[in-house]
């Protein structure tokens, strides 16, 4: 791990972020993390407690002088989203991160940083560990597979934590305070079709789509970034309208809650046609590269021969399935109309698989309205299912309504304006899926409230922390546990 990494401030900040990534922590596989931070708290002399799936809760008495204050949870989650450039070679199984410093920036070298929650899980460590911090008593929740599903929140126990305000350290920018989010749910279209052998007078071709900037599949849903999945059925679909182009494999994209960076396509078309087949598609790719160019400046679109591929796919499956890929929602569906600014509804084309005689596609919803979101999950589903494919909903969770008149959001006000030169905070609701949601259905009563340093393109190689806004952020960490009310 990069020293560089480890004399940035706040040192006790950025050491326990090096220390958490040298341990690999993919979702559903967090074994290693587990028992990492349990390591940690026992090491301390401090109360740990591993819950039944997996989380965990490290507990600190009150210091000095901070006794008869509420109790406070600090929580963050201990996975992260395991993205890389393909031509990077990096085992994240077996591999800590290999962070540098770039200007005024942490950055991992051709894969995520895990900032998305990492920087939240360092901040619990460093004050579980200080000798100097005021706080009240405290619960450390670290909670597992946030990034695929929740299912840490979702089975953590009611009346397990003693804590009254929850401190959600999973947000973005360092001048929000979060106090709503999203909730969200996987709609997943799979159908089975037969392939037909290919016939020898056709040519073999691969379309491949890359160096998309990919991103959250939440928080930047609205950019206007390019969906690598719906750009490549734009151009299979065109190929087959005018060439009677043949689907033979596609693989696009990665993870549920990544915009998808790339996707691969094999195909056939009769070698009647080369010529006129290979000028169209440049034509086309110039056509999406002139379209993206603002947003998407280093898009690659490459069309190049290959083997002739044995299979491809029966034909009328092929019209459907590029038909509803096409007819199927991506992007925002629905604007708040009561937050400005904020996306209400979304949906993300994340995946999409063709091979072997099996198509799947995997989708992520999300929506801060219940009833929104179960309207564009029933969109997709029947856009779908009018192509044959089975529909299966699934890893729902729920949204996290805003309270404005949250205790703990009138005490952090007031200290960031004090801190940022009268600065006024942007109080707001998120398009993100936060545990809040599902904690609050766990512990009704609690005030919780959501924030962190700025972090950017997180859930791609790009991912990168701002190393002044992590100073920022540590200062009104540490005033905030200063000023936490009476009990």
């Amino acid at each position: 791990m990069s020293s560089e990494i480890r004399a940035l401030e706040p040192k006790q900040l950025w050491n326990k972020f090096a220390d958490l990534n040298a341990v690999p922590r993919p979702s559903k596989r967090e074994e290693r993390v587990i028992q990492f931070m349990k390591d940690f708290g026992k090491n301390l002399g401090l109360e740990t407690i591993e819950d039944e799936v997996g989380n965990v809760i490290i507990r600190k008495p009150a210091t000095k002088g901070m006794e008869d204050r509420k109790p406070v949870v600090m929580q963050s989650h201990l996975d992260m989203v395991h993205q890389k450039n393909n031509d990077t070679v990096f085992n994240f199984d077996e591999q800590g991160i290999d962070m540098h410093v770039v200007g005024d920036w942490v950055k991992a070298k051709g894969t995520t940083l895990g900032a998305d929650n990492g920087l939240g899980v360092a901040t619990i460590m460093a004050i579980l560990e200080s000798e100097t911090i005021a706080h009240p008593a405290l619960e450390g929740l670290f909670t597992i597979d946030e990034e695929t599903g929740m299912t840490g929140a979702k089975g953590l126990k009611g009346g397990l934590l003693k804590g009254d305000i929850l401190l959600n350290l999973d947000t973005e920018e360092d001048d929000e305070i979060g106090v709503g989010c999203a909730g969200g749910v996987d709609v997943t279209a799979t159908r089975d079709y037969n392939e037909e052998e290919t016939p020898e007078f056709k040519l073999g071709y691969t379309i491949t789509i890359k160096g998309l900037q990919g991103g959250h599949s939440g928080m930047q849903i609205h950019e206007g970034l390019g969906n690598a999945n719906k750009l490549m059925n734009r151009l299979l679909f065109d190929g087959f309208e005018n060439f009677g182009l043949r689907i033979s494999e596609i693989d696009g994209g990665s993870l549920r809650n990544a915009i998808p960076r790339e996707s691969n396509a094999i195909v056939a078309i009769d070698a009647v046609h080369e010529a006129a087949f290979e000028a169209e598609m440049n034509a086309n790719a110039e056509a999406l590269k002139t379209e993206f160019k603002t947003m998407e400046p280093d898009l690659e679109i490459v069309v190049s021969k290959t083997d002739l591929p044995a299979k491809i796919m029966d034909l009328g499956v092929q019209e459907g399935l590029t038909r509803a890929l096409y007819a199927a929602h991506n992007g925002v569906y629905r604007m708040s109309p009561d937050i400005e600014g904020l996306v209400e509804t979304s949906n993300n084309i994340a995946r999409v698989i063709v091979k072997d005689g099996h198509i799947k596609i995997g989708c992520l919803t999300r929506s801060s309205v219940e009833s929104t979101k179960q309207d564009l999950a029933n969109t997709l589903r029947a856009t779908f299912e009018l192509t044959g494919c089975e529909v299966e909903l699934s890893g729902d969770y729920p949204g996290w309504a805003p309270n404005m008149d949250s205790d703990i959001l009138k005490v952090m006000v007031p200290i960031y304006e004090r801190l940022n030169n009268g600065e006024k905070p942007n109080v707001a609701a998120c398009h993100a899926g936060l545990e809040c949601g599902i904690l609050g259905t766990h512990y009704p009563k609690m005030d919780m409230i959501s924030f962190g340093p700025n972090i950017k393109g997180a859930h791609s190689p790009d991912e990168r922390a701002q190393i002044s806004s992590a100073q920022k952020y540590w200062e009104f960490v540490i005033e905030i546990l200063k000023h936490i009310p009476k009990a």
